[in-house]
């Protein structure tokens, strides 16, 4: 299972406790550009982003390979993407994990 930016971004915030739970309960996966999107997201409150690095330290990050840049950048040709949600959904696809 690898996790999208926005849910890990939901999960830290104390009103989604189902998300909590979701990510305690599982070992996910995140993308490398998931780190970058969460910890660099404009309205992180100083709480939220202690919870966003706790769950990077101890979440197995798959890095951005050849092969996921060229899967990124043929799902942004054929479904016009944007660069952020090209990557992941590469990152998902490349390691045969499901997008969630």
């Amino acid at each position: 299972m690898l996790v999208d930016t926005n849910i890990i971004i939901y999960a830290a915030k104390p009103q989604y406790p189902a998300l909590q739970d979701l990510l305690e309960k599982h070992e996910p996966l995140v993308a490398s550009i998931s780190y970058v999107e969460a910890l660099g997201f404009v309205r992180i409150e100083p709480d939220e982003k202690a919870k966003l690095e706790a769950f990077f330290r101890k979440s197995k990050m798959l890095r951005l390979t050849r092969p996921v840049m060229r899967q990124a950048a043929l799902l942004r040709q054929s479904r016009k993407m944007r660069l952020g949600d090209s990557i992941i959904a590469a990152t998902a696809l490349v390691h045969g994990q499901t997008l969630v």
